[in-house]
C-alpha cells in the first residue's frame, strides 16, 4: 500500500495574508523520488487556532519507505507572488529557499510548519468543530520535562510559591500530554475541557516536572500579560500580599483574549470590564491628511524612554505620560518615535534591556492594551511607532522565565547556548572549585558576546521562533510599523566561550542565520515593515537584501557618526571629536576633513545620530549633548549662548546627513541632566516646561529644520557629496540632491563668524545662483542674524563666498538654470 502524508503550513496570523499556496517537494507525480520538484495546489481551511491553514496530501509509493525527502511551500502574498513560504533555516551554509525535510514511515503521517508560534504556544483559544464558543488550550515547550501542568493562582494574590501556596481553590490542575517536538499540551476534548471565556483574566503558571524529577513553577514565555506593578520577589516563599507588588517577571502569567482591546485607555479596576473587538478598536486608526511614513530614508526618528517621562511624579513613567507628549511631538513635527524597550522586563526603573517576556508589554508601564491606544494615537497623528527589541541576551537574572526552564543541567538550559559539557573545562572547573572563586561551578560552555547575560540557543528552531513570533505578534496585533534590534553585533560576532574566551564561530553563525530568519519573516508577511540592527561590525551583509545573502537590514546604526561629530574624553586621536574638542575653547584645527569622510557613508543605509540613550548615559564621561557642547558647570550666559549654537550645528549635520536622523527626547529643549539607565527618574526633566523657558528658541530651531527636511526630498535621498572642508577654519561644505532639486549645506564650528565670507572652490558649485533658505544663527533660534540674510549668492570661477555665523549652519537652495 502507498504511505500518505499530510502536509500542513498554518500561519498562525488572524489575517488572511496568503493566496494560491502551493506544495512543492521533492517527489514526482507516482510519489517516487524526484531531481524536479513537483507543486501541488493546497487546499485552504481554518485551522483549531481560528488562523487561516493550508493542507495537501501526498501518496507515496511504498518502495520509498525510509527515504527523506525535502518540502517547502510557494504562496503569493502583500509582497508579490511565487515567494518562498518558509523562512527558517535548518541546515548550512546559507540556502536561498529553507526546506523543511522528513523521513518517509510506513504509516500515515503528518508534516505541519508554523510559520509564526504566536497563536500555537502558551493559553490560546481552541475552536472544536461544533463549538458554540471556542475553548481554551495550553501549550509549552519543554522536551526534558517528565510532565508539565497548568496551575491557577488567584487574581489578588497573582503569585504561586515554590511549595503550592497561592494556588486557586476553585480552578482545576490541568495535566498536559506530550506532542512532537517535546511540546506538551492540555486536552480540548472530553468533560475536563474548559471554556476560554472562563478562563479570561485569570493567573495561571506551568508545574514542571523537570529532568531530575524536581518539581519547578514557571512562568509562560509566550504569555501576553505577566501581573505584577511591583518590585518584590519573593523568590519562591509565600507572598501573603497583592500582585500589585509582585515583579512581573516573576508572577502569574495571564489569560489574555488577544482579539479584544479594553474601549477606555485607562479604567479603575482590574480586570477591566469594558473591551472592543479589535477590528472596531483600529478601525479609524489613520487620518488621509496626515500619512505615516513607511519607508527608513523618510524618518526623523525620536527616541522615547517611556521610563523617564512624568515629571513631578513618583516612580518610572508609564503610557499614559506618553500619551500626554503626543502634543509636543507633533508640534515639534518628528514622523517616528522609536520607544526603548517595552516587553515585560520587571518593572524595576531601568531602559528595559533586560526582556524575560517577548509577548507581554511592561506591565508597571501601562500594559498591552495601553500601548495597543498609544500607537493607534500616534497612527492618528502621522507618527510611525518604532520598537527597541532585544535578542543578545535575556533578563540576567530569569528565575520563572528562561532559566533553567525544564532542566537543571547546564546543557541542557533549553533557551541558553552550551557547548559539550561541564567536564570538557577541566581548567575552569578547577577554578570555580576554589575557594572565593566568582566563577560559577558548571558555567565553563555557555557563551559570552558582550551583554549582560548569556547568549541564547539561536541553533535550536523554538528559540528562534519565540523572538520572531513575538515580533510578528507586536507587529500584527500592536501595529508597530518597525523595529530595531539591539546590539545584532552580539548575536553575529560578539560570541566567545565563557570557559577561555575563545570564539564561538558556529554560535555566531547561528546568529547570523537567526536574524536573515527573522527579517524573511517578517517581510513575508508585511514587506514594508521597517527593520534596523544596531550593528557595530561594519559588515554590508547587515543591510544586504536576504536574497542577495544578506541579513535584510533597512538600516544599520552609525556609532562612528556619534564619535566623530561629538566624541568625548575617552576616545582616542582617529576620532574627529568635533563637538567635544570645539566645546573645550582652545580654538586649534579640527579633524573637519577626517569628519568628511564618515559623513559621505551616511548614505550607506545608515540610521545617524548625534545622542542616543547610550551616549548620554551608559559609560564614562557620557553626558547631554548641551552639556558636552559647554564643557562648564554652568550653563547660563555666554557659556549656554555658545554652546547652543554648537548643539544647533551638531543637529543640523546630524539631519541633513544622508543616513536617517535620530535624536534622544529631551534634546529639543535643551535637557542637560544626567540621563543614566538606573537614576533617570530622578535626574528626568520637565520637558514642556524647558520648552516654554530656556529651551524655547531650541525648539523651534528643531522644529524647523526637521520642516526642512521632511520637506525637501532632497534631503531624505541618500546622495551626498562632501564639496569641502577646512580644518583650521572649522568650516565643511556638502550638496544633497534628488533629480533636479539641490541643496547645499555649509557649517563652521569656528568660535568667531566669518562676516566677510568664507570662500568655498569647487567645481560642483556650477554656474546657477544659490539662495540661502535656512541659517542656524536666526534670532528665532537664539542667534545673532549673522549670515546671508536670504541673499542670492552666484558663484563666479567655481568659488562661492559665503557669510558664516559663529558655530552656526546655512543652507542654500540651488535656482533653476
Amino acid at each position: 500500500m502507498p504511505s500518505s502524508v499530510q502536509f500542513e503550513y498554518r500561519t498562525g496570523l488572524k489575517r488572511d495574508v496568503f493566496r494560491n499556496v502551493r506544495l512543492t517537494g521533492s517527489w514526482d507525480a507516482r510519489g517516487r523520488a524526484s531531481d524536479t520538484w513537483s507543486v501541488l495546489l493546497m487546499e485552504p481551511a481554518l485551522a483549531e487556532d481560528g488562523c487561516p491553514c493550508f493542507r495537501a496530501t501526498v501518496s507515496f509509493d511504498s518502495s520509498e519507505v525510509g527515504r527523506c525527502f525535502l518540502w517547502g511551500v510557494i504562496v503569493d502574498g502583500p509582497g508579490g507572488d511565487d515567494l518562498w513560504g518558509i523562512p527558517a533555516e535548518l541546515r548550512e551554509p546559507v540556502a536561498p529557499e529553507p526546506v523543511r525535510g522528513f523521513v518517509l514511515g510506513s504509516e500515515p503521517s503528518c508534516e505541519r510548519y508554523h510559520l509564526t508560534q504566536g497563536r500555537r504556544l502558551g493559553a490560546q483559544k481552541h475552536f472544536a468543530p461544533g463549538a458554540a464558543r471556542p475553548l481554551a488550550r495550553f501549550a509549552v515547550w519543554a522536551p526534558h520535562a517528565r510532565q508539565v501542568e497548568v496551575v491557577f493562582g488567584t487574581q489578588e494574590g497573582g503569585y504561586i510559591a515554590d511549595d503550592g501556596t497561592g494556588l486557586s481553590p476553585s480552578l482545576p490542575v490541568l495535566p498536559m500530554v506530550r506532542e512532537e517536538g517535546g511540546v506538551w499540551e492540555t486536552s480540548c476534548e472530553g468533560p475536563g475541557a474548559l471554556e476560554f471565556e472562563r478562563l479570561r483574566f485569570q493567573p495561571y503558571m506551568f508545574r514542571v516536572t523537570q529532568a531530575d524529577g524536581q518539581v519547578v513553577y514557571r512562568t509562560d514565555l509566550y504569555s501576553r500579560c505577566q501581573l505584577g506593578r511591583g518590585t518584590s520577589n519573593p523568590r519562591g516563599r509565600p507572598h501573603p500580599g497583592s500582585w500589585r507588588e509582585v515583579n512581573a517577571t516573576v508572577s502569574c502569567s495571564v489569560v489574555v483574549d488577544p482579539d479584544q482591546v479594553t474601549k477606555h485607555f485607562c479604567e479603575p479596576r482590574w480586570p477591566e470590564q469594558e473591551f472592543l473587538p479589535e477590528e472596531e478598536f483600529w478601525r479609524d486608526e489613520f487620518r488621509p491628511e496626515r500619512p505615516v511614513p513607511t519607508r527608513v530614508e523618510d524618518l526623523v526618528l525620536y527616541e522615547l524612554h517611556v521610563g523617564a517621562l512624568g515629571f513631578g511624579k513618583d516612580g518610572a513613567g508609564t503610557l499614559a505620560d506618553a500619551v500626554a507628549l503626543l502634543d509636543h511631538l507633533e508640534a515639534l513635527g518628528v514622523n517616528a518615535v522609536e520607544l526603548l524597550p517595552m516587553s515585560e522586563f520587571g518593572g524595576l526603573p531601568n531602559w528595559g534591556y533586560a526582556t524575560t517576556h517577548y509577548f507581554a508589554i511592561e506591565y508597571a508601564g501601562g500594559g498591552r492594551d495601553q500601548l495597543k491606544h498609544f500607537v493607534r494615537e500616534c497612527h492618528r497623528r502621522g507618527i510611525a511607532v518604532i520598537m527597541d527589541v532585544v535578542y543578545n541576551h535575556y533578563h540576567p537574572d530569569a528565575e520563572r522565565a528562561q532559566w533553567m526552564y525544564d532542566s537543571n543541567a547546564h546543557p541542557d538550559n533549553l533557551y541558553y547556548w552550551y557547548e559539550g559539557r561541564p567536564e570538557h573545562y577541566p581548567d575552569y572547573e578547577r577554578a570555580a572549585a576554589q575557594p572565593g572563586a566568582t566563577a560559577a561551578p558548571g558555567h565553563g560552555g555557555y557563551i559570552d558576546n558582550q551583554s549582560t547575560g548569556y547568549a541564547p540557543r539561536f541553533h535550536e528552531e523554538a528559540v528562534r521562533a519565540l523572538f520572531t513570533s513575538s515580533a510578528v505578534c507586536l507587529m500584527e496585533e500592536f501595529h508597530i510599523d518597525g523595529f530595531r534590534v539591539d546590539q545584532t553585533t552580539c548575536i553575529h560576532s560578539y560570541n566567545v566561550l565563557h570557559a577561555h574566551g575563545q570564539p564561538a564561530s558556529r554560535t555566531n553563525i547561528a546568529g547570523a542565520r537567526f536574524l536573515r530568519e527573522w527579517c524573511r519573516t517578517l517581510r513575508l508577511i508585511r514587506p514594508g515593515v521597517m527593520l534596523m540592527a544596531e550593528d557595530h561590525s561594519g559588515w554590508d551583509s547587515v543591510t544586504t537584501p536576504v536574497s542577495e545573502g544578506g541579513l535584510g537590514f533597512d538600516a544599520a546604526w552609525y556609532a562612528d557618526f556619534y564619535h566623530h561629530l561629538i566624541g568625548g574624553p575617552t576616545r582616542g586621536r582617529e576620532f574627529a571629536k568635533l563637538l567635544w574638542t570645539s566645546g573645550r575653547g582652545g580654538g586649534e584645527p579640527l579633524a573637519m576633513g577626517t569628519f568628511a569622510g564618515v559623513l559621505a557613508r551616511t548614505g550607506q543605509k545608515k540610521v545617524v545620530y548625534h545622542e542616543s540613550h547610550d551616549e548620554a548615559g551608559n559609560g564614562e564621561g557620557t553626558r547631554r549633548t548641551l552639556v558636552l557642547a559647554a564643557n562648564a558647570a554652568q550653563l547660563e550666559g555666554d557659556v549656554l549662548r555658545a554652546a547652543e549654537a554648537r548643539c544647533r550645528t551638531v543637529f543640523g549635520l546630524s539631519v541633513l546627513a544622508a543616513g536617517t536622523p535620530l535624536f534622544l527626547m529631551g534634546e529639543e529643549v535643551g535637557a542637560a541632566k544626567d540621563y543614566r539607565y538606573d537614576t533617570f527618574v530622578s535626574q528626568r526633566e520637565d520637558l514642556l516646561g524647558l520648552r516654554e523657558g530656556r529651551g524655547q528658541h531650541l525648539f523651534r530651531y528643531y522644529q524647523e529644520l526637521i520642516r526642512l527636511r521632511l520637506g525637501q526630498a532632497a534631503l531624505r535621498s541618500r546622495d551626498l557629496e562632501v564639496l569641502c572642508a577646512h580644518d583650521v577654519d572649522r568650516v565643511l561644505a556638502f550638496r544633497r540632491w534628488s533629480g533636479a532639486e539641490e541643496l547645499l549645506v555649509v557649517a563652521s564650528l569656528n568660535d568667531a563668524p566669518f562676516s566677510q565670507g568664507h570662500e568655498l572652490v569647487s567645481p560642483r558649485l556650477g554656474a546657477a545662483a544659490w539662495k540661502e533658505v535656512f541659517n542656524s544663527d536666526s534670532g528665532r533660534y537664539g542667534g545673532s542674524n549673522v549670515g546671508n540674510l536670504g541673499a542670492t549668492l552666484l558663484p563666479s570661477a567655481d568659488a562661492l563666498r559665503v557669510v558664516l555665523p559663529a558655530r552656526g549652519l546655512v543652507v542654500f537652495q540651488r535656482l533653476s538654470r
